[in-house]
């Protein structure tokens, strides 16, 4: 089966293996996708060094006996109790001996297996420019508004509507800004980030709007993809979301709990923007939140850092920021944002707004 074809049918099969190595399949791997290692990492590389320092043949000997024995393991472990109709798509990297061996033994088993050709790197390839498709395909309803507002919230609240979001900060395990890393989870790779995003692009309905948070091009280490960020900064409607100071500062204080009960950690976190602010600032509030003064730090950081760098970009990059419709939630709460979802249009295709 070709990569682009894949793409249409990848809900078909039972089973999705890959079987490349366990550090292989951690970079990225198709959605769904289970590791059934061919080679494991340390195999991997030992065939490798014999195919480089002694000769291809010794590597390939060496390889099949390993190969051998951990297909072996797989299907005891893993494809007894599966029914003779059971439809796996197995690949490894370019579609060759990896997934070709495995491949073999369940199809000579009776399993309808299919294989990908040109493995992962051509369904890679695939799934960038379906990217492109699928970006084109959709009204975006843009939510912005200053740091702290619930932008995010709010996009919880729509789902729990039943509208159609997507979360590209939950996708990238990162909160978008200098301090949003979330400690203990880490960041996908640039394209497991990717497949993340195509995966839930190619769930959508065109005919709905889709909405989606104000992101910077980059979201901590990752990048939106290039014909998303165009599509939502040229076309996407966007809506204003408003709190005031104080609402916005309890707000990050609740959803940056993990730095008010390790101050340390978000001392740390503040040298980053030593650069911009300059020694002296941060020093005072690092000195502050030592002090037990965290609440005037995050008004300091909101009002003097994050709300003028915000507007700038929004008004630099979202062609119709100027244009955007104010929301007011009653506060900051799950149950506020819910509220205003409610009185949101969730259903229908935005009407375009004129030039």
């Amino acid at each position: 089966m070709d990569a682009v074809d894949l793409l249409r049918r990848l809900d078909e099969f039972d089973a999705v293996i890959d079987a490349r190595s366990e550090d292989e399949y951690a970079l990225d791997h198709l959605p769904g996708a289970v590791n059934w290692p061919t080679l494991d990492n340390e195999q991997r590389h030992v065939v490798g060094s014999t195919y480089k320092q002694v000769n291809p043949f010794e590597a390939r000997k060496m390889g099949a006996a390993m190969a051998a024995r951990n297909i072996a393991r797989h299907i005891e472990e893993r494809a007894f109790d599966k029914p003779r109709s059971w439809r796996p798509l197995v690949y490894c990297w370019r579609g060759g001996q990896r997934s070709g061996s495995l491949s073999l033994v369940l199809d000579q088993i009776g399993f309808r297996v299919h294989i990908v050709q040109g493995g992962y790197k051509a369904f890679r390839a695939a799934l960038v420019a379906d990217t492109e498709r699928l970006a084109e395909q959709f009204e975006y309803q843009v939510v912005c508004g200053t740091t702290g507002s619930g932008k995010t919230r709010l996009l919880h609240a729509l789902g729990r509507a039943g509208a159609q979001v997507l979360d590209l900060e939950a996708l990238a395990h990162h909160r978008s800004s200098v301090l949003g890393a979330i400690p203990g989870l880490p960041q996908p790779s640039q394209k497991a980030f990717d497949t993340r995003v195509w995966e839930v692009l190619r769930r959508l309905d065109p005919a709905r709007p889709v909405f989606v948070e104000s992101e910077s091009r980059k979201v901590g280490n990752v990048a939106v993809p290039i014909a998303l960020m165009e599509a939502m900064r040229s076309r996407g409607h966007c809506l204003n979301l408003e709190l005031p100071d104080t609402e916005r500062v309890d707000l990050l204080m609740e959803d940056y709990d993990f730095f008010v009960r390790d101050t340390e950690a978000f001392c740390a976190r503040l040298d980053a923007l030593t650069e911009i602010r300059g020694k002296a600032v941060v020093q005072a509030w690092k000195s502050a939140v030592r002090e037990g003064r965290l609440a005037s730090v995050v008004q300091d950081l909101l009002t003097q850092h994050y709300d003028p760098v915000y507007l700038q970009s929004m008004q630099r990059n979202f062609r119709n920021f100027g244009k955007a419709r104010t929301l007011s939630p009653a506060d900051h709460s799950a149950q506020a944002m819910d509220a205003l979802a409610a009185t949101l249009e969730l259903g229908r295709r935005a009407q375009p707004q004129t030039a």
